[in-house]
């Protein structure tokens, strides 16, 4: 049996990046503890109803809280990083053929993970401050036509910027980090996963803030964004579609202001 996987180990890494995947759009669609679930609350979002009055912060809130946004990055995200993860899979498989593949491919991916874990701490305090201020509702849905104009014009702006577009570069071609860079066993491969992620936070950070101008529980928001940045990553000219989507953000917050 293990020889089997073995000899198959792409098969067995693509089947549980796809089952990891579903999962976490299974979670977000129940609800991701929310109280109601995510059709509904994507319907408040669209009508933009203000159904939940804003929490009381709580130890257990929080957590929930990162909790949500964590599976919330892990289904936008995981998809377009499948292909980096399989490329290096392959990479460690020819290098040090001692290491299971699919043991390494569970680092690389929860490297990779960790790094968005540490942003959806950051998020989560955001999260807080806005509501604290009263500038987001219980839906985590901007109320504010500044706040909602400066996320969308900031994150236009961030899209020509030397730094997104580097990002961006790493993202589309990671053959020579992951070659030139390479660390031995599952450790190093943790650590690869986790330095990847931080240039994937690099290049998208700005557009999952914008999941409070949309709705951060709006689905059709979120699997917009997860689009979006596939397309970004994955499809020929995704140097020039950031700059168009960068174009179309500014163009459409000013929109708002006006």
């Amino acid at each position: 049996m293990i020889e089997s996987l073995l000899k198959h180990d792409r098969k067995v890494v693509i089947a549980c990046l796809v089952m990891v995947s579903l999962i976490a759009w299974a979670w977000m669609l129940a609800g991701a503890g929310m109280g109601m679930d995510g059709i509904e609350m994507t319907r408040h979002s669209l009508m933009n109803m203000d159904a939940t009055a804003n929490q009381e912060w709580t130890f257990s809130y929080a957590l929930l809280m990162f909790s949500m946004w964590w599976v919330m990055m892990i289904a936008m995200m995981l998809p377009s990083a499948s292909p980096v993860i399989l490329l290096a899979t392959g990479i460690n498989q020819r290098s040090r053929s001692a290491v299971k593949p699919y043991g390494t491919a569970f680092a690389f991916a929860s490297g990779y993970l960790l790094a968005w874990a540490g942003f959806s701490i950051v998020a989560v305090a955001i999260q807080w401050w806005l509501g604290t201020n009263e500038l987001i509702n219980g839906m985590l849905q901007s109320r504010s036509q500044v706040l909602s104009a400066g996320l969308l014009i900031t994150a236009g702006i961030w899209q020509f910027t030397p730094w997104k577009q580097a990002c961006l570069r790493h993202c589309r071609g990671p053959i020579a980090f992951l070659t030139r860079h390479r660390r031995n066993g599952n450790p190093g491969a943790l650590i690869m996963g986790a330095h990847h992620g931080l240039f994937c936070l690099g290049c998208c950070w700005f557009l999952m803030a914008l999941l409070f101008v949309g709705g951060v529980m709006n689905l059709i928001w979120i699997a917009g964004l997860a689009v979006y940045v596939w397309i970004e990553k994955a499809l020929p000219g995704g140097l020039l579609t950031s700059r168009i989507a960068g174009a179309l953000l500014i163009i459409l917050g000013v929109s708002i202001l006006l």
